[in-house]
């Protein structure tokens, strides 16, 4: 009989240790996790996965403990990714046998889309105050990110001013088309925060210099898809602050969006040769040569190359894994000027998908990855708001989720305020008029 008592008393003690706020404080951690390995991925590749299999490991503790699934009733808003993850798998039935290998890569950098709905939906809204550091935590990262490539600049601004009239950019981490996503995400956050008045004393002033900080570094990097983000994120704020009668800061912003590009433009290099690299750039699309030197050709190329793929396989397409192939064959035929070296993939997730999964697959993935914002329409969500508008302009330019951290930060950044909107149990200790969710 000892042994069983033994055994009733470590599940007792179990049973005591594990409460709803460790879990919850654990997978606040790993969310820390994720969002910090966005940014270490260049020496440390995998924490962001360690961070979501450690948020995986807190549902599946949470859902053993207590025997429920905490967002239970937000069921159709979660499976809706996980269908894109299934729509991927059965792509397998499209996939010749000379690619399967590229297949099961595949399946294993989508595994996201699985994982991570699973995690937000098994577990209990985080707290808000570790909502509110995880966004700070993005901000701050960002910001310490930015500085460092800000100084890096300085100390080589000439050789990086000339890099600028080559179609190139100035080494960021992570890579500088992400990394302009989190930085539009994080002037995002700072701005929620600074509207919303959830801060004071030093604390708003370090958000307040934040925020303008990363504003103008996005216009030092000079990364088109993060300026564009900026601007569309600018005139939604506006329309935004102008129905709510708030004039003053609808007037604020947008001077500030108007003398920002013309200040840019005078002062800093980078944004400067930028902007004419990118007219030169455009006048060169009719030269299909130019596809080989010149990022903005190359583009246009890969569309035009996509666009004959899919009229051979329009409702099923090629299935991904022969999509490379496939293009290939086409810019062989179409365009042989392009060399190989330059015969990039549709540089536009929408065509990407439409290629690879043809027109049902393409519906399919639309209904599936917006119905979120749908289901969300009644309810104040800027943070989701936000990153759907973030990530879906870099659909429209860049394959975004075909790389894990473009995947991770698409996806992330969409569950972790979709999983706080509405519907969250009133937190114990919070004053009134604090309950304010940062979702």
């Amino acid at each position: 009989m000892r042994p069983t008592s033994v055994s009733i008393s470590a599940v007792s003690s179990t049973s005591s240790w594990l409460t709803v706020g460790r879990i919850q404080t654990a997978a606040a951690i790993s969310c820390g996790m994720v969002i910090t390995g966005l940014f270490t991925f260049p020496f440390f590749r995998v924490l962001s996965s360690i961070g979501q299999g450690c948020l995986l490991l807190c549902a599946l503790s949470y859902f053993a403990h207590f025997r429920e699934v905490a967002q239970r009733s937000k069921w159709p808003v979660y499976l809706g990714f996980a269908l894109i993850f299934l729509m991927h798998l059965v792509a397998g039935l499209n996939t010749s046998a000379a690619n399967a290998k590229e297949f099961w890569r595949d399946i294993l950098l989508q595994l996201p889309f699985v994982l991570l709905p699973l995690s937000f939906w098994i577990l209990p809204p985080l707290l808000i105050s570790d909502l509110k550091r995880l966004y700070k935590l993005l901000l701050g990262v960002t910001t310490f990110s930015a500085i460092g490539s800000t100084i890096y600049y300085l100390l080589n601004a000439e050789y990086i001013n000339e890099l600028y009239t080559h179609s190139k950019i100035m080494p960021t981490v992570p890579d500088h088309i992400r990394f302009s996503l989190l930085i539009v995400l994080s002037i995002a956050v700072g701005a929620v925060m600074l509207n919303r008045m959830v801060l004071t004393g030093w604390r708003r002033a370090a958000v307040l210099a934040a925020t303008i900080f990363l504003a103008g570094f996005l216009h030092l990097l000079a990364v088109r898809s993060g300026l564009v983000a900026l601007y569309v994120l600018a005139v939604v704020a506006i329309g935004y602050l102008v129905k709510k009668c708030a004039w003053r800061k609808a007037a604020f912003v947008a001077a500030l969006m108007i003398t920002l590009p013309v200040a840019s433009y005078f002062v800093l290099p980078t944004f400067y040769n930028k902007y004419h690299n990118t007219k030169d750039d455009a006048s060169r699309v009719e030269q299909t040569r130019s596809a080989n030197n010149y990022s903005l050709v190359g583009r246009v190329y890969s569309y035009q190359t996509a666009l004959q793929v899919w009229k051979d396989h329009p409702l099923f397409g090629v299935g991904k894994a022969d999509l490379r192939d496939e293009m290939s064959a086409r810019y062989r035929e179409f365009f042989p000027q392009i060399d190989a070296a330059h015969q990039i993939q549709p540089h536009n997730q929408f065509l990407f998908y439409l290629v690879a999964f043809g027109t049902l697959g393409l519906a399919f993935f639309v209904a599936a990855f917006y119905y979120p914002l749908w289901w969300a329409r009644r309810r104040h969500a800027p943070m989701l708001v936000a990153q759907y508008i973030i990530v879906t302009l870099s659909f429209m330019v860049e394959p975004t989720m075909e790389g894990q951290t473009g995947l991770t930060f698409s996806l992330f950044f969409l569950l972790l305020p979709l999983s706080s909107v509405a519907g969250c149990r009133q937190e114990r200790g919070v004053r009134k008029g604090r309950q304010w969710r940062p979702a």
